[in-house]
């Protein structure tokens, strides 16, 4: 029996007893830690749900230039490359699916959407057709003929659209089977079901939250909004600095006595007096003084102010997820500094942001696109998103002998055929340009050969065995390997 249990009744019961554990770090005389009288310890966060002050965002929106940006620049980066699609496509039907979407403006209207449900937390695109008038009822893909679709209506969250109480999975994710649109006066306009509505939603929230809002997002100003507050003020005080900047100062006698005690006529006339020295210093910098008055000149220096507004938009830069040359449009400080890295991290983040909130989008919206512009939806309609970072033509090359040299020493390793090889050599052309040009009809004439096998025919010292072999196999009338 150990120690601990040494003087323990074989038929003790454990002690269940609550105890209160206090395991939080606390120093209550140097006031440190928990419960103690720190300013840290006062501190709360209290939860407001900002998404919910329409006003308060809509003034951001339209008066302070950095939220237009932490809510445009990353939707504009999301769909500037657009997408691109896989399977067999040809020319002539991508030609018109494009034309379907520059004649309804689809890359617009998912900007626009996208870009209110960043600002308000949700948006949503009711899907147009000519012919389903009804939204009420499910969207029938089957009856989208050529040139039927209309586009997209954009409404975000607070312009009548509301959700309603029974959910449906969607894609994995629980939404609401309808919404109701309302008018000005309150009269609901219409009902939708949830086939016709393509969803815009901000920050992702736990699903207690979803439901406070409704069942849409936190508007991507709520989580940077004090770091917002504290940009401007930052920078409205740096402003206010440059008024105090330089200062005259001058010694009046009597100065308290004629503003206590003196006439009205006297300080009247020591008011015109002031005001003709300020008109001589503003026009001419000279000023004219009484012999033995004094005139001192205080100058401001802004030596660590540009730290301190720097820290700030960085503090932005952080919450936004943007890159300071990308949020605020400034070049990065020091020697050697290019943003070459910061940009790279960011189109990453863009990346991951395209695959959460573009692709759901697009695929939901592309069959309806391809019945209007092909009459049908290829069973392997699928979409990739080309890079955003574009490498240069040295990047591109060395990309390409890299991963070019990896398949070629797999390839002779044995590791697998030639037809593999060169599928993954055709691979590369959407990464580097190269290599595209080999055929279907190239690969498999090289199905099932080995590295050995290809180079059989071309060395001379395999021996005649392997000649003889091949010669024994060939048709009548064709030419016979030599053996020179």
């Amino acid at each position: 029996m150990s120690r601990r249990n040494k003087n323990r009744p074989t038929n003790a019961q454990p002690n269940t007893e609550a105890v209160a554990v206090n395991d939080a770090f606390s120093n209550p005389l140097f006031r440190l830690g928990y419960g103690s009288q720190s300013p840290l310890e006062a501190t709360e966060y209290p939860l407001t749900r900002m998404t919910d002050n329409y006003a308060l965002l809509n003034s951001l929106y339209r008066d302070n230039w950095v939220v237009q940006n932490v809510v445009g620049l990353m939707v504009d980066d999301m769909l500037r490359e657009w997408y691109k699609l896989k399977g067999n496509v040809t020319p002539e039907m991508q030609d018109a699916l494009d034309r379907v979407e520059r004649q309804t403006r689809t890359r617009a209207r998912i900007n626009e959407g996208m870009r209110w449900g960043r600002l308000y937390g949700g948006a949503a695109g009711l899907i147009m057709v000519r012919g389903q008038e009804d939204l009420s009822k499910p969207l029938d893909l089957g009856m989208v003929f050529p040139g039927s679709f209309q586009g997209l209506y954009i409404l975000d969250r607070w312009m009548g659209i509301t959700t309603t109480n029974g959910l449906v999975m969607e894609a994995g994710e629980p939404v609401p089977e309808y919404y109701s649109i309302t008018d000005a006066r309150g009269h609901t306009v219409a009902r939708v079901h949830h086939s016709h509505v393509i969803r815009f939603t901000g920050r992702e929230l736990p699903e207690i939250e979803r439901m406070a809002e409704m069942y849409w997002g936190e508007s991507e100003v709520e989580a940077l909004y004090k770091e917002v507050v504290a940009h401007d003020n930052v920078s409205a005080n740096m402003a206010a600095l440059t008024f105090q900047a330089n200062i005259n100062t001058m010694e009046v006698k009597g100065l308290e006595q004629l503003f206590s005690i003196g006439s009205s006529q006297a300080q009247r006339r020591f008011w015109n007096v002031m005001q003709a020295q300020s008109v001589l210093r503003s026009n001419f910098g000279t000023q004219l003084v009484e012999e033995g008055t004094k005139l001192t000149n205080t100058q401001y220096h802004f030596n660590g102010l540009q730290e301190v507004y720097e820290s700030m938009c960085l503090n932005l830069c952080g919450a936004s997820h943007y890159p300071m040359t990308k949020l605020f449009g400034r070049s990065p400080a020091g020697l050697n500094a290019t943003g070459e890295s910061d940009l790279k991290n960011y189109y990453d983040y863009v990346d991951g942001q395209r695959e959460a909130k573009v692709r759901p989008v697009l695929q939901k919206l592309l069959p309806v696109l391809a019945m209007s512009a092909w009459g049908f939806v290829p069973d392997d309609l699928d979409f990739t998103f080309p890079p955003l970072w574009t490498p240069t033509a040295t990047e591109t090359a060395e990309i390409a002998l890299k991963k070019a040299q990896a398949i070629r020493d797999t390839f002779q390793a044995g590791l697998f055929q030639a037809d593999t090889a060169m599928k993954e050599l055709k691979k590369l052309e959407e990464e580097t340009g190269m290599f595209g040009s080999i055929s279907d009809e190239e690969i498999a004439a090289n199905a099932g050969k080995s590295y050995q096998d290809l180079t059989a025919l071309r060395d001379p010292l395999m021996g005649l065995g392997y000649r003889e072999e091949l010669n024994a196999n060939m048709e009548p009338g064709e030419e016979e390997l030599g053996n020179e």
